[in-house]
């Protein structure tokens, strides 16, 4: 096992203005939105998983292993992150870095970003941020490097209802790598049926 961190893409939510299903099935281009997710983060990562819950076999095509939430209720990202660090610590990984399965056009370099983001501010969790002229920036919690020594901390803090993700990372002082906006926003994710049109349009 080499030090590059391990890849999940986090599928598990429920798609409620898609009209529900997979969002990252939806075509885009000459694939998916999802097929656009995984070209974009294997490059970047030693291996890549996909977290997502229900029938597995709807994901065959991609060949990836899919790794459905431990905690019940679908209680959001921070379950599918949890689910891959296990998965990561399987693999003798110590670390995964999350994208998010419907957003298409996120940075070529997001993996190196984040580690130089955690490296310099000494910290163990770094995410993603754009800039933003009122709040300075904005923090894009599903994008974001995670060590596999904090997942039982997470663990517990899920058992203990915890569901935002930025509420937790803020316990663990998380540092962030800020991503310009000048060619759009590189974070753009697919919500809705307008949303696709667009993403169609940048694809």
């Amino acid at each position: 096992m080499t030090g590059r961190p391990l890849g999940v893409i986090l599928a598990g939510g429920q798609a409620r203005r898609m009209g529900g299903g997979d969002k990252g099935l939806l075509p885009l281009g000459r694939g998916t939105i999802l097929g656009h997710v995984v070209d974009r983060l294997s490059p970047q990562v030693e291996g890549l998983a996909l977290n997502a819950n229900g029938d597995p076999a709807r994901f065959a095509g991609f060949g990836l292993p899919v790794l459905a939430d431990s905690v019940p209720g679908h209680p959001g990202p921070l379950a599918g992150v949890l689910a891959g660090l296990d998965w990561a610590a399987g693999q003798g990984a110590r670390h995964i870095v999350t994208a998010a399965a419907d957003t298409p056009f996120f940075p070529r370099d997001l993996v190196d970003r984040l580690l130089l983001a955690a490296e310099e501010a000494q910290r163990p969790i770094a995410l993603a941020a754009t800039p933003d002229a009122e709040r300075g920036a904005v923090r894009h919690p599903t994008f974001g490097l995670w060590p596999v020594a904090l997942r039982d901390d997470l663990r517990a803090a899920l058992g203990d209802g915890m569901r935002k993700v930025v509420l937790w990372t803020d316990r663990h002082g998380a540092a962030q790598a800020l991503f310009g906006t000048d060619g759009g926003d590189p974070f753009f994710n697919v919500n809705t049926p307008g949303d696709l049109s667009r993403a169609e349009a940048l694809a």
